[in-house]
């Protein structure tokens, strides 16, 4: 009979230890790199991404989701792989140099000639009515002159989950990353 009580012990503890979330890590998804051929002596116009900030509430590692219209939950078992505010540079960088032709796009100084992009994220995070928002404002400082703009994204995911949501959030991203590029293609 004890014999027996031991063994339904266990398997309950193990019932209730295979309940246990496991933690998740997320990047955001990266264009893929298109080999652009430059032509030697081409005068390429250079563009230092210097920051993109988030406010603290996105700072932490946690996968941010609003539960309400007042409400944000912050993940504890679905987190990002790295601080969110480089993925959001790297992936930038990454997106702008492949939108900018003609240009050398860099998150480090390029010297004196260049120009400076400035990021503010002020949403990055999926929402209880299935949509994710991605929303900010970008300042270029272009041969001195000052240009501010602001963005606000909102995409409908298409599937349940923090993998959908992540996917979306880049998608959205991306497409923010096109609209600066259309920008800077209008530049004299």
């Amino acid at each position: 009979m004890k014999n027996g009580v031991v063994i339904a012990a266990t398997l309950l503890l193990a019932a209730c230890s295979s309940n246990v979330e496991e933690t998740n890590y997320y990047q955001l998804p990266t264009p893929q790199q298109n080999t652009v051929q430059r032509q030697s002596g081409s005068a390429d116009r250079l563009l230092w991404v210097e920051q993109v900030s988030v406010p603290d509430y996105l700072a932490g590692n946690g996968v941010v989701y609003q539960t309400s219209d007042v409400k944000y939950a912050i993940g504890t078992q679905n987190l990002w792989a790295s601080p969110l505010d480089q993925q959001l540079r790297t992936t930038l960088v990454s997106n702008l140099s492949q939108q900018l032709p003609g240009w050398v796009v860099a998150s480090t100084p390029l010297g004196n000639e260049q120009d400076t992009l400035n990021v503010t994220v002020t949403g990055f995070h999926g929402r209880y009515d299935g949509r994710v928002i991605v929303s900010g404002e970008w300042l270029l400082n272009h041969q001195g002159q000052l240009i501010k703009r602001p963005f606000h994204i909102e995409m409908t995911q298409q599937q349940d989950g923090y993998d959908a949501m992540v996917k979306v959030l880049g998608e959205a991203w991306s497409r923010e990353a096109g609209d600066i590029a259309r920008e800077l293609n209008r530049l004299p």
